[in-house]
């Protein structure tokens, strides 16, 4: 049966007082700017959450949403709202080619990372899992070339959705998504459904026992993290940023890695205009020094 309310949503007005509202509340929040000439997208993105609450107006559920007193839980819904969650298995398969074969193995030889102690990776904006998993693929597939050492590695995934946390730590993915991974890397990792309607394959649990979850917004003063890290993926995640927000995420997370680590940033990223400790190898991979 239609929504009778449906047609009433989308045919009330998102002024331009909402527009600069919300998009003042994202970017205080979330460090995310929106511009003005991406106003349309705002409704079009809250439409199905203002029918489901049954509210009548967008000013009032953006009322809703910032005031701490009476949104509840409705922040937390905005979030999965408003933030985008586009990624795949080895994404960009070039950083997963260069961590396998220049970063892995200096960690190992230089900071005994995965045989003296754990291999610690972060994955920053994790969002459905893909690349925390592909990440233990990858180690996995590298263990296997130093016979007779008990590698380890730990990974921490982080979002700040936590709808796409939750999908992340099912592990569960439509077989598209899976297509073009070589047939050695699916028999090894992906378990197919009993049920062959289902059309879906799980991460091994191996696999997703590496792999640790949890929600952090980047934009937090302090990220809460006791670790520290050999390597961090943060792919396609800080374009959202402008230079000073951007700045401050990558200076934090050089408190957060361990002298010689490696961060990762997405093809469409660069550091280029910001002031960072970290030095650069290609224009999306850094490094940090090691002590003298």
């Amino acid at each position: 049966m239609k929504n009778p309310f449906q047609k009433q949503v989308r045919n009330n007005t998102f002024s331009d007082n909402d527009f600069e509202r919300l998009s003042i509340f994202i970017y205080n929040n979330f460090g995310i700017r929106i511009p003005k000439s991406k106003k349309t997208m705002l409704p079009e993105w809250l439409n199905n959450r203002i029918e489901t609450l049954g509210i009548p107006s967008f000013k009032d559920y953006i009322d809703r949403v910032l005031d701490p007193n009476i949104r509840d839980d409705e922040l937390t819904h905005f979030i999965d709202v408003v933030t985008t969650n586009k990624t795949g298995f080895f994404h960009e398969p070039e950083h997963f080619e260069y961590l396998a074969r220049k970063v892995l193995p200096k960690l190992v030889q230089n900071n005994g990372a995965g045989v003296g102690r754990p291999l610690m990776l972060w994955s920053a904006g994790c969002s459905s899992g893909e690349e925390p998993y592909t990440l233990t693929m990858v180690l996995k597939e590298f263990s296997e070339h130093i016979p007779g050492i008990n590698f380890k590695a730990k990974i921490l995934a982080t979002d700040i959705s936590n709808k796409a946390l939750r999908k992340a730590q099912n592990a569960v993915y439509k077989m598209q998504k899976v297509e073009e991974l070589p047939l050695q890397i699916k028999k090894k990792y992906l378990l197919k459904s009993k049920d062959s309607r289902k059309n879906i394959v799980r991460i091994d649990p191996d696999l997703r026992s590496m792999v640790s979850f949890r929600q952090l917004n980047l934009m937090d003063e302090k990220f809460g993290l006791r670790e520290a890290f050999d390597v961090i993926f943060c792919r396609n995640v800080i374009h959202y940023f402008d230079n000073s927000t951007k700045e401050q995420i990558i200076n934090k997370f050089y408190n957060h890695i361990n002298p010689g680590g490696f961060l990762f940033i997405g093809n469409s990223e660069t550091l280029d205009n910001i002031n960072t400790p970290f030095q650069k190898i290609t224009p999306t991979i850094y490094h940090m020094p090691e002590k003298t």
